[in-house]
């Protein structure tokens, strides 16, 4: 039965894409691909092309003329998804850092009642390889200062590994969901949550990429930080039409 989508953004993952792609569609449930391509110059749309061929039922391709953002990416995936009415849509990078073999466990949540499953780092201790520990110690009080501002009770606020069911993203206006960058991964749960959806935490041990540049930068993480505050702000002047 096709009813779930992983959509993976891409910009320059060469190194990566084919050996990902081929990793999901390994797995022991079916999956299918949506890359969304921000005209990487290195040729990583091409490699998709080509994979087309041979997995031409399962895997698809959503081209853009440049570099757009993550956020970006991931809307005009789930547009696409929505509109082909797959069940259960899924984020994930393309880099290794979220394991392909942890689809089974966030789709298993969804499909056992959670409306969103996020591949935690943070639920049991921290779960995370070869990074810096100054990233580590970021990344790990960004989200308790996302939890603290925004009431939320998720401990991995930043998480960008996820499966949503189709029926939260048909409920959340795309079209209003203002950040771009990681903070993207922040307003975007925090709609789901003040909606009034079942979040679960599913644990992952997350692991740093080895092939390909790192799209951390100041500036993403500082949208991260400072676009919480005014994200709750306006929320207090928000109406959230609550799930019956």
């Amino acid at each position: 039965m096709k009813d779930s989508i992983v959509i993976i953004p891409t910009y320059n993952e060469k190194e990566n894409i084919e050996e990902m792609i081929k990793k999901v569609f390994s797995l022991n449930r079916t999956f299918d691909i949506l890359i969304v391509d921000d005209n990487s110059p290195d040729g990583t749309k091409e490699i998709v092309k080509s994979l087309q061929k041979e997995y031409s039922e399962r895997l698809f391709l959503i081209e853009r003329q440049e570099k757009l953002g993550l956020g970006t990416a991931y809307i005009a995936g789930f547009k696409w998804s929505i509109e082909k009415k797959y069940d259960y849509i899924f984020e994930m990078d393309a880099d290794f850092s979220h394991n392909p073999e942890d689809l089974i466990p966030l789709y298993n949540a969804c499909s056992n009642g959670a409306d969103l499953s996020i591949g935690s780092r943070y639920i049991s201790g921290v779960n995370v390889v070869n990074w810096p520990m100054n990233r580590v110690i970021m990344s790990y009080f960004a989200s308790k200062y996302v939890r603290f501002i925004t009431g939320m009770k998720i401990k991995d606020t930043t998480a960008g590994f996820k499966c949503y069911t189709r029926k939260v993203l048909e409920a959340i206006d795309l079209d209003k969901i203002k950040f771009k960058g990681y903070a993207f991964q922040i307003e975007m749960k925090f709609t789901a949550w003040k909606l009034g959806f079942i979040i679960k935490e599913v644990p992952i041990i997350f692991t740093e990429r080895n092939k390909g540049a790192s799209k951390m930068s100041g500036g993403i993480f500082n949208e991260a930080v400072w676009g919480v505050m005014t994200m709750k702000v306006k929320s207090l002047f928000k109406k959230y039409k609550k799930l019956s």
